[in-house]
């Protein structure tokens, strides 16, 4: 019986052993439950949940599937409307930032698509179900629409803008035109709002190009505001400024792009230097042996492993970074040439000198270069006063001048940087948006005689905005008209419309005064927080500031359109439809 008793009782223990173990391993699966979707779901039992928002059941198989789908099907857009927990507006969060990403970084829609990008989102949040290709799509075509209504009504509330434009092919041979809009906003900061990247199927004439800039303005509200157009020098570029019959300006990078080349190509000596530093940079780009030779030099000579980089045709820049490169690496390329089984020779001493002193000056051009091609600050108004420090730098460098060849193509610079600074000093949009810069003022121009006219004009356009601004007279020419008479009423209105004109210029030169008379400030501060602050005092140059200054020195705001154009239209995406471009292009740029 005892024996019994003991059988039983081990069996009662041994089932209760394994039901404490079944307990115990239940445990460790609630405390998984990571997924945010169990925040509106309880467990009931092993196979079932309860919903707590409806308190409806759903099977339950070790994964939620099942509950993501119901609450999303359900719920979801109630949270959304503000009617229950946060949690539900992670999806619409995760979908804007995933858009984002797409624009910003111009990836490809079929990113959704591709394995390792859906792992990797997986592991970040299990609950996220990425939309489709075709989803991504619609959400970028609804932001485009909606950053593209909020741009438009942040355009129509400036008075005056600007334009730069530029064309492009793409990889399959499409041509596109961009067009950017620059204005100074309500708080004086300057913006920058690209119009528009637009399929450019026909010839490239100046009529069509007119023609497609002029449905862009009309389309934005922006044909009245224009102040000026910035282009490079294309033919076809100038005369569509003609045919809007806008002002029109060439972007100062193409400028100065032509003096240097200008002078680079009429110095015999330095061009032979050039040919012999291409064929030997070519040498050490397409030779792997001599790739890697160059780079373990450079390591034992404790140096930074640089590459020699080869000179672009149409970018003088890039002759002087060839140039500079080689003057940089003398040592290793001399040391590497030696070692290698090749009959191309390193550059002499006597050339290395001549590229060295024209390396000086050619300096200033590239630092101007960079420094008038910046899109965030005002440039316009700095071109006038860096050509005449490019003139005044040459010409002390050129004192000391000991190489032929530098001096040479120095005398060149100087020539063609001067033709260039007389024509610039007479166009109204530099000498103007230069004379409204608090930086620069008359101290901004070459000539003495250029900045004096600056100043008749500047004073002449506050007055028209002084006349404009003036109520005219409830009793125009009352006092000089005996009631009844009509003999003398002629002179008295001539008489009153003189003394009106008067005063107009008389208030529009004692501003113009004034603020010349104010000490500039520095050349690193901001000109438009300047105007700011200054506004209620020169109210009227105020609004001339706010139209001139917005104009950018160079069309590289276009330019750098395209270099994200072209990852936009790569390989991965050529078949891109140019609607589509143009929607990526506007919102990488704007958002």
């Amino acid at each position: 019986m005892c024996g019994c008793d003991r059988g039983e009782l081990g069996l009662f223990d041994s089932v209760a052993y394994l039901i404490l173990l079944l307990v115990v391993s239940l445990e460790p699966a609630k405390k998984r439950k990571t997924s945010p979707v169990w925040e509106y779901f309880d467990q009931i039992s092993s196979n079932k949940v309860k919903c707590m928002l409806c308190s409806k059941e759903l099977g339950y198989n070790n994964n939620t599937s099942s509950m993501i789908r119901h609450y999303r099907a359900l719920h979801e857009n109630k949270e959304r409307n503000g009617c229950g927990p946060s949690q539900a507006t992670r999806k619409q969060e995760l979908d804007e930032a995933l858009v984002t990403m797409i624009v910003k970084d111009t990836q490809p829609f079929s990113i959704v698509e591709d394995v390792g990008f859906r792992d990797f989102v997986q592991k970040l949040d299990p609950s996220y179900v990425l939309p489709t290709r075709q989803a991504v799509k619609a959400m970028v075509e609804a932001k485009y629409a909606e950053s593209k209504e909020k741009a438009k009504a942040d355009v129509k509330k400036v008075t005056a803008v600007s334009l730069t434009s530029d064309l492009w092919t793409s990889i399959n041979m499409g041509a596109y035109l961009a067009v950017a809009c620059h204005f100074v906003d309500s708080n004086t900061c300057l913006n920058s709002v690209l119009l528009g990247v637009l399929k450019f199927p026909q010839a490239h004439t100046a009529e069509n190009l007119a023609h497609l800039k002029a449905s862009l303005m009309e389309e934005w509200g922006i044909t009245n505001n224009v102040t000026c157009l910035v282009t490079d020098g294309a033919a076809n570029m100038i005369a569509c400024g003609r045919e809007l019959r806008l002002r029109h300006t060439v972007c100062i990078a193409h400028t100065l792009n032509l003096i240097v080349k200008k002078a680079l190509d009429q110095t015999p000596a330095l061009a032979d230097i050039r040919a012999k530093a291409r064929k030997l940079v070519g040498y050490f780009r397409s030779s792997v042996t001599a790739k890697e030779k160059l780079a373990q030099l450079q390591q034992q000579m404790g140096r930074p492993t640089l590459k020699l980089l080869q000179e672009v045709e149409n970018r003088w820049n890039s002759t002087f970074q060839m140039l500079h490169r080689l003057v940089e690496l003398k040592e290793p390329v001399r040391a590497a040439l030696a070692s290698l089984a090749t009959e191309i020779p390193p550059l002499s001493s006597d050339e290395l000198t001549s590229v060295t002193a024209c390396l000086s000056l050619l300096s200033g051009f590239n630092d101007a270069t960079v420094e008038l091609s910046e899109e965030k600050k005002v440039s316009g108004s700095k071109v006038l006063p860096l050509l005449k420090m490019l003139d005044e730098n040459l010409q002390e460098e050129m004192k000391n001048m000991a190489s032929p060849v530098a001096r040479q193509m120095g005398e060149h610079l100087k020539r063609q940087l001067m033709e260039k600074l007389n024509t610039l000093q007479s166009m109204s949009i530099m000498s103007l948006a230069t004379m409204l810069d608090p930086r620069f003022k008359a101290m901004g121009f070459f000539s003495p005689t250029k900045a004096n006219e600056a100043i008749k004009r500047l004073t002449s356009e506050c007055a028209a905005i002084v006349s404009s601004a003036a109520q005219p007279s409830a009793s125009h020419g009352a006092e000089l008209v005996t009631p009844g008479n009509k003999l003398w009423r002629h002179l008295d209105d001539s008489v009153m419309e003189s003394r009106r004109r008067h005063s107009v210029t008389a208030d529009a030169s004692v501003e113009v005064q004034r603020y010349l008379a104010e000490p500039n400030i520095g050349r690193l501060e901001d000109p438009l927080q300047y105007w700011e602050r200054q506004k209620l005092i020169y109210p009227h140059l105020y609004r001339l500031a706010v139209k001139y200054l917005c104009t950018p020195a160079s069309s590289v705001p276009c330019d750098r359109v395209f270099s994200k154009a072209g990852e936009v239209v790569s390989k991965k995406r050529n078949r891109l439809s140019p609607k589509t471009v143009e929607k990526l292009m506007f919102l990488n740029k704007n958002v």
